[in-house]
């Protein structure tokens, strides 16, 4: 990437509490990117205001007196001439999240997270998709050589939806569970984590670490012993059970994967056995907890205070880096989430999977992995068949698709019939109108005729 004026980096969603401070300051710790424009856009008028607060005292407690920034309402003001687009956005708010997780809830479909897959996530896919194609379009149409760098979930079906609905998108989709994962993993085992090699892919939140080597020695029966660890199964119960019976480590924490299999959350027993302690080791509802801030405003005025200070020191998130070595040309290989353009050769034809990616100049190329282990590739595939369903569903507006995807998301299987199923998505709908677009006030219900017990 060619930058010949001051890069400009336009950050979608700036007014979140913490997201795009964090990301500001690990742009501007980069010697070469001080001189960054940030184009800040947000469509609440105080969050964004209190955004470049923000970021201003990110400039003056960093030095960086060469960064300048602006705030924008209207994000195709922004976009204009943009060099990197980081979008992270929340559409509908905590009262989409609570009907989201209360409503399935009420039918016995248990929730830790609800922002991937299950009922939480396909609604979320629903509500979120239509504006993120809109962003992807925008960005086509106003800075085309642009790259996006999805950071909003649910991270594989928007991603799928962008790449359909906005084709020639420069897009990577942007996680933390790989790195997050193998460095906890690295940290287990007493060794460094700059000491190690492994292979890692899959699909976001459910990616798979099949090789891990420390001095060239393997690691993963090491990892497997420990998974047995009742130490370690307590405190990341459902990843120990994957490794205990399918022999390889996932990524995302234990009450993220609780969610995506129809094995440990179908009653209220299941998941006390195994979300013991709750909070991200499962418990119900817990992303409830972490977007229910009655305190933001308080929150991001002690930030623009600076009383409560933004850590300088780069953090582990992939964003800076890809953004660094796209100006510099300084390689890094990154883990995003991108097409499967025979990326993994089991799993589908232009789904999104979970890879390394080698970033340079050039631009951002995924790195083909091959094969996964079979079994490793049908659990992803039970996955993939909802997403598809779901983007499916959004393109078309269609509430069909919906109830076909929640029919096939595997843990309202596991608990629910065909016509509870029917009658949760029509309650879902109806509850989510205020969120969604215009179009899906249009349809008609979901009734059908209950026709069990008939003699």
């Amino acid at each position: 990437m060619t930058v010949e004026t001051p890069l400009k980096v336009v950050i979608i969603g700036a007014g979140s509490l913490e997201f795009s401070s964090r990301l500001t300051a690990d742009l501007l710790s980069y010697p070469a990117l001080r001189k960054t424009h940030f184009a800040l856009v947000d469509t609440q008028a105080e969050r964004l205001d209190f955004a470049g607060k923000i970021v201003s005292q990110i400039f003056r407690h960093g030095n960086y007196g060469e960064a300048t920034y602006s705030l924008h309402q209207d994000r195709k003001e922004a976009l204009s001439n943009a060099d990197v687009v980081i979008s992270s956005i929340l559409v509908g708010g905590y009262d989409a999240i609570k009907d989201e997780i209360d409503i399935p809830k009420n039918y016995g479909v248990c929730q830790a997270i609800g922002d991937t897959l299950t009922p939480g996530g396909i609604m979320r896919c629903l509500r979120t998709l239509p504006e993120q194609v809109s962003i992807a379009q925008d960005i086509l149409s106003l800075c085309p050589n642009a790259y996006l760098l999805n950071y909003t979930n649910p991270m594989a079906m928007l991603c799928w939806g962008m790449f359909r609905g906005a084709p020639g998108i420069k897009l990577v989709g942007l996680c933390h569970s790989v790195q997050g994962t193998t460095e906890e993993w690295a940290s287990r085992l007493g060794i460094s984590i700059e000491e190690t090699t492994f292979r890692c892919a899959g699909i976001n939140h459910q990616a798979w670490i099949t090789e891990f080597s420390h001095n060239q020695q393997d690691q993963l029966p090491k990892i497997r012993q420990l998974a047995e660890d009742p130490a370690l199964w307590k405190s990341d119960t459902s990843r120990m059970e994957y490794i205990k019976h399918f022999g390889y480590p996932v990524t995302e924490a234990s009450g993220h994967n609780s969610e995506y299999s129809p094995w440990f959350r179908k009653q209220p027993e299941t998941v006390a056995r195994y979300c013991p302690g709750g909070g991200w080791n499962g418990a119900p509802g817990f992303i409830k907890t972490l977007y229910n801030r009655p305190d933001w405003r308080e929150t991001m005025a002690k930030m623009a205070e600076w009383q409560t200070p933004i850590d300088l020191s780069r953090s582990k998130e992939y964003g800076s880096q890809i953004v660094h070595a796209l100006v510099t040309g300084q390689e890094e290989v990154i883990f995003g989430n991108v097409m499967n353009d025979q990326l993994i050769s089991n799993l589908p034809e232009e789904s999104c999977v979970e890879v390394a990616c080698a970033i340079g100049s050039d631009g951002i190329t995924p790195l083909a992995y091959g094969e996964l282990p079979e079994h490793l590739a049908a659990i992803n595939r039970n996955q993939i068949n909802v997403q598809k369903l779901a983007v499916l569903a959004a393109e078309a507006v269609d509430p069909e698709l919906v109830f076909q995807a929640m029919a096939m998301d595997p843990l309202t299987a596991a608990v629910l019939t065909l016509d509870e199923i029917r009658q949760l998505s029509a309650e879902l709908l109806t509850a989510h109108q205020p969120y969604l677009p215009e179009e899906w006030k249009e349809k008609a219900p979901l009734d059908k005729p209950v026709l069990y017990n008939l003699g």
